[in-house]
């Protein structure tokens, strides 16, 4: 039944016993039984689906209202001249499907379920509500509470339904039956608030060269503010002006949208026929750009995409007494990748529980910030690091302090942050492991803190990735020994990586990354790009906060700027300092 019902082959499993179907558990649809609850994905990369699918939870008001609303809803299916399939789960829930022969877009799915919603107390309407993530299990799917979903009625007949869905003639029949409900849902959405970037204080204006957060949203997930915007139609060219004007280019467009990165805005032309989608999108982006050309922004000229919000780092190594530092960038080079060596041989004292990972990540953000630098010296603040490793600013600091109290730490702190300035670290390597680290190879390539995707997928895939990126071909065991990782989280990470074509496996059963899949373009995919936006926009309001607030207190600063004053400086320290971060965030994340 699930290739039939589904909107794309794409299925969802479940490892915490149906509590939770995330993303980075999808993987292909096959023949094969999962032994999870998996769920399929009810939109396709279009932004339309194949079929209704109708949710009856008994954890509402029960089995029998759950049987009453279900007998109702089948009354109504028969008088409209519908088929459907009906299956049940052990906990008294029932599913019920309405196979369409035309697929309808998601903005029509979601209004005639939202219609029957206020007809049947039982009925579930977020399944439809959501185009990202709206996902149900399908007949023969494992439940949560053991046993299956399964079906009511006899296999051969729910084959005959999903082979012979209902005609377009029945669908309008469906919408005409349920219009004044739909013009009632319609109604309610124009009251309801939308979280547009009006409610984000204070208002900030969005970088040049980087579409806004809001029309990435409306793009991916469909949803707009009907306040705004009327039609689908609106919401599509305000879209489409959005990326002509952040630089993108109508290719760019085009590729979101075939390979399902913008379902969103890939269903508001899902209303032409297949072939005019495309003329459809070109006329859009000419309108955009025509647009675009009358109305120019007003600028001072300067190109603020590169320009951080934060202070900027110190780059070049302090002069510390005694002439301890050298100044010339080949010398630091080498002692970063000794410095690596030294992080290898340590690696295997932090745990793999969360906390060992964390900090194993903070170590190699410092080790890249290095990098980036030519400098062993790090002035990089809590919120930069945070930036770089998906965690926390708090969490952060909390990690650096333990890491410099190590009996043989890797970093030491020189010098604490003041007003507008980071703590001052460098990268030190432990006398008792000076020479081991010296007569280890040194590791080509480069070393990277947690690329966007792996916010996703975890830190224990992204140091997976990263072992297979320096050593191609390895078996599950070697992976297990290199990065001391327990199997099971090497099963899982490695499994899931698979399903999203980041790595493969041979006939000789070993792993390599899969160089042609783009971690950008998955990063995209899963939202993570945004993520990494507002994480970035809540320190720049935070930044200028605190400048204001330095700006304001001159004689409190010149007392916290003084020598031995105990102040918790962690706790109001500014967002992330640039060291290429728009190119960590945004461009290396291949």
């Amino acid at each position: 039944m699930a290739p039939l019902l589904a909107g794309q082959l794409r299925v969802r499993l479940s490892r915490d016993a149906g509590k939770t179907y995330p993303q980075k558990h999808e993987r292909a649809l096959t023949e094969a039984l999962p032994s999870f609850p998996a769920a399929v994905r009810i939109f396709g990369k279009d932004g339309t689906c194949a079929a209704i699918f109708l949710d009856f939870d008994s954890s509402v008001a029960g089995v029998e209202w759950v049987e009453a609303d279900v007998r109702a809803i089948q009354a109504w299916l028969h008088s409209v001249g519908a088929r459907w399939i009906e299956d049940f789960s052990p906990n008294g829930g029932r599913h019920v499907y309405v196979p369409l022969a035309q697929r309808v877009t998601f903005s029509e799915a979601r209004d005639l379920v939202e219609a029957l919603g206020t007809r049947y107390r039982t009925l579930d309407k977020t399944p439809h509500q959501n185009l990202l993530h709206g996902c149900m299990r399908t007949p023969g799917s494992p439940h949560k509470r053991g046993g299956y979903q399964e079906l009511a009625m006899s296999l051969s007949m729910a084959y005959d339904v999903a082979r012979r869905p209902n005609s377009a003639t029945i669908w309008a029949a469906m919408n005409a039956d349920l219009a004044g409900e739909i013009g009632a849902v319609r109604a309610l959405r124009l009251e309801q608030a939308f979280p547009t970037a009006a409610d984000e204080a204070p208002k900030l204006q969005h970088p040049a060269g980087r579409m806004s957060r809001v029309m990435q949203l409306m793009a991916q997930t469909g949803l707009y503010d009907s306040n705004r915007y009327a039609s689908d139609s609106d919401a599509r060219q305000a879209i489409i002006t959005g990326a002509a004007a952040a630089g993108m280019e109508l290719t760019d467009v085009e590729r979101r949208m075939m390979q399902g990165t913008w379902p969103g805005l890939a269903s508001f032309y899902a209303r032409y026929a297949a072939r005019h989608r495309v003329p459809a999108l070109r006329r859009d982006w000419l309108n955009a750009v025509k647009y675009l050309s009358k109305n120019p922004r007003s600028g001072d000229g300067k190109n603020n995409a590169r320009i951080s919000p934060t202070s900027q780092p110190n780059t070049q190594p302090p002069v510390l007494k005694g002439n301890l530092v050298s100044t010339n960038p080949d010398t630091e080079h080498r002692l970063i990748r000794t410095w690596r060596n030294a992080l290898r041989l340590k690696e295997h004292t932090y745990t793999g529980t969360r906390t060992g990972l964390a900090r194993r990540m903070v170590l190699r953000s410092l080790g890249e910030a290095a990098h980036m630098t030519a400098s062993r010296f790090v002035e990089f603040g809590a919120r930069s690091i945070a930036v770089a490793t998906g965690l926390d600013h708090t969490t952060v600091g909390a990690h650096l302090r333990a890491l410099r109290s190590e009996r043989d730490p890797l970093v030491t702190l020189v010098e604490q942050g003041r007003g507008t300035k980071g703590d001052l670290y460098m990268l030190t390597v432990p006398e008792e492991m000076k020479a081991a680290a010296e007569d280890l190879t040194w590791r080509k390539g480069k070393i990277h803190a947690l690329r966007p995707v792996f916010r996703e997928l975890g830190l224990p895939a992204a140091f997976i990735y990263e072992a297979l990126e320096h050593s191609p071909g390895l078996t599950t065991a070697e992976i297990v020994k290199l990065t001391r990782l327990s199997r099971t989280a090497v099963s899982e990470a490695l499994e899931v990586m698979a399903a999203w074509n980041m790595i493969s496996r041979d006939t000789t059963r070993t792993w390599s990354v899969v160089a042609t899949t783009s971690l950008k373009e998955l990063a995209e995919h899963f939202g993570v790009l945004a993520a990494v936006a507002a994480q970035l926009q809540r320190y720049r309001i935070e930044r200028i906060l605190w400048k204001e607030w330095l700006s304001k207190n001159v004689n409190t600063v010149a007392e916290l700027l003084s020598p031995g004053e105990d102040y918790p400086w962690e706790a109001f320290e500014g967002p992330p300092d640039e060291w290429a971060l728009s190119d960590m965030a945004f461009k290396r994340v291949g």
